[in-house]
């Protein structure tokens, strides 16, 4: 448990108790002010068609990866990557589809075909194949995809789906109520697409199809196509297959429902099967056929990582980390933007990085290291922060905490805060504590069933025992309360998130930073000035992990 405060809140502490007066209190470190105009001119920067969104192995990066450097190295921060640079190396699996995918579903005894981005939307292989060929492959409806032995459930019941085509559901089997112990709205690994695509791996299909709808997902079509339609990225693996089907795509509910009915099954019906415990695997009256090659390459992209050594403790570290990839350039919008800007995801979490760098940098030295990681391929599966995780630059044993930072500023000035999912864990105690001392409070995640937890770059750090959360701003907004702070979030999800608009506006309202960053730096000064381990609540699934590795530790 925690039991070292940060030397001013320690004195703060000591002067209400009436063992320090006042004129003690003005002795202490003043709060760190933050240079917003200088933020905003990262996100501006980093967002902009120059960077051509920051795509992984493209020239973009390599401007991003420099351009974060450049500024670590003015701030006085120190190298901390490999050979004493600012980079890591990140070696990763690249795959396109070379040219317009020919794919088709035969449904009822009728030929349909189905075009890339609208019906359907087609990832490239991360098998390691130079080309997909599937023909007259069956379909079979297996439910939500799930395998979970711990909650005495099994969608597949032995079915053989080896040359078959698996389509599941999104989300899990209760998520609309059912007779499952998944977690209700808020959504588990197993409701994650990333699992369903290893599970179907797992039990051997050609492939998996993942019916697509708005609400489970948390999102729209918009955001399926544009973030499966571009370029695939993968960590390096002995055995791609064991992983991954040699096609893994969405498709969209209404061709869905026209499957379930050439079979006799309406879909709604399907779904409320799919929802207990004793469901069987369907066979669909409906074949698939896809054609396409696949470019598949080994490269190297790169995290990027700066430190403040400590003076006490400098094999200690406190991590900040933020992705600075976006999803580069991909098909056009409506307007015909092609580039995808990435402003608010996550420009945005990058000048939060840089400017806590800078403060941290000019700040008196902390007694543990703090780190600032900018990591690579978040969107194409946190693939930066996996191979950190399994290739550390600071050991993992001795990691603190880690404060992620993924779209971290408020739309506009807020009275909460949050974090991605709703883990019970010592750092959201000492954030509540900071938000305490503004006057914001900590409000659960707002949407559980989007899956934010497994979403975001602390999840690979957290299974791994690491005590880490990515902070949120909150959405109860000074004007205009939850109501107002919801209908500004649910535009942002609609038109811009994974858009070519999620573009820098000048126009932004930043009055959220300041508190936001004071949050985030304080938590960080207090952890990296303490003698304290924090660590999961005791029933956390990543308690374990956590305390194997304590004998590493002071």
């Amino acid at each position: 448990m925690r039991t070292t405060l940060h030397p001013f809140h320690a004195m703060k502490a000591l002067m209400l108790a009436g063992f320090l007066s006042g004129s003690a209190l003005a002795l202490a470190a003043p709060a760190p002010s933050f240079d917003i105009a200088r933020v905003r001119a990262d996100i501006q920067t980093l967002s902009s068609d120059a960077f051509e969104g920051r795509g992984p192995a493209t020239a973009g990066e390599k401007k991003t990866i420099d351009y974060i450097a450049a500024q670590m190295k003015a701030a006085g921060v120190k190298p901390a990557g490999d050979k004493s640079s600012y980079f890591q190396n990140v070696p990763l699996l690249q795959s396109d589809i070379v040219g317009t995918p020919r794919l088709s579903m035969t449904i009822g005894g009728k030929a349909i075909p189905l075009a890339q981005g609208e019906q359907i939307a087609v990832r490239a292989a991360s098998t390691g194949q130079d080309a997909v060929k599937i023909a007259e492959a069956p379909l079979v409806f297996v439910g939500y995809g799930v395998k979970a032995p711990e909650r005495k459930w099994d969608d597949f019941k032995g079915v053989d789906l080896k040359g078959k085509i698996m389509v599941v559901l999104v989300n899990d089997p209760d998520f609309e109520g059912g007779e499952s112990d998944f977690g209700g709205k808020l959504m588990t690994y197993y409701g994650r697409w990333t699992y369903k695509y290893e599970e179907a791996a797992q039990q051997g299909a050609a492939g998996v199809l993942v019916i697509h709808e708005n609400e489970p997902a948390s999102y729209g079509w918009a955001t399926v196509k544009n973030s499966n339609t571009n370029t695939m990225f993968d960590i390096v693996r002995k055995d791609p297959k064991a992983a991954h089907t040699q096609m893994e795509a969405w498709i969209q509910r209404d061709l869905a429902a026209e499957l379930f009915k050439a079979s006799g099954i309406d879909i709604e019906a399907a779904k409320a099967a799919a929802r207990k415990a004793d469901f069987k695997p369907m066979p669909l009256k409906a074949t698939m056929d896809a054609d396409y090659a696949v470019k598949a390459q080994v490269i190297t992209s790169y995290n990027v990582a700066g430190m403040v050594p400590g003076k006490g403790h400098p094999d200690e570290t406190v991590i900040y980390s933020a992705h600075w990839d976006h999803l580069g350039v991909g098909l056009p919008d409506a307007k015909g933007d092609r580039i995808y800007n990435g402003a608010k995801d996550n420009a945005s979490g990058i000048a939060a990085l840089l400017e806590l760098a800078r403060t941290f940098a000019k700040g008196p030295q902390p007694d543990r290291t703090v780190l600032f990681l900018a990591v690579t391929a978040e969107e194409k599966g946190l693939l930066g922060t996996e191979y950190y995780a399994d290739n550390p630059l600071r050991p993992l044993a001795k990691t603190v905490g880690v404060l992620n930072m993924d779209g971290p500023f408020g739309i506009e000035k807020t009275t909460d805060f949050s974090i991605s999912g709703n883990a019970k864990l010592d750092l959201l105690t000492m954030l509540t504590e900071e938000g305490a001392r503004q006057g914001r409070s900590y409000t659960p995640d707002a949407r559980p069933e989007a899956g934010s937890f497994y979403r975001s770059d602390h999840f690979p750090f957290a299974k791994r025992g690491v005590p880490a959360i990515s902070f949120s701003a909150g959405r109860t907004l000074v004007n205009g309360g939850q109501v107002r702070g919801k209908e500004l979030q649910n535009i942002y999800t609609r038109d811009r998130y994974h858009q070519p608009a999620d573009e820098y506006d000048p126009s932004w309202n930043m009055d959220s930073a300041p508190g936001d960053l004071t949050m985030l730096y304080n938590v960080g000064r207090e952890l990296a000035d303490g003698r304290s381990w924090p660590n999961w609540s005791s029933d956390s699934e990543f308690r374990a992990a956590r305390d194997q590795s304590m004998s590493s530790r002071p």
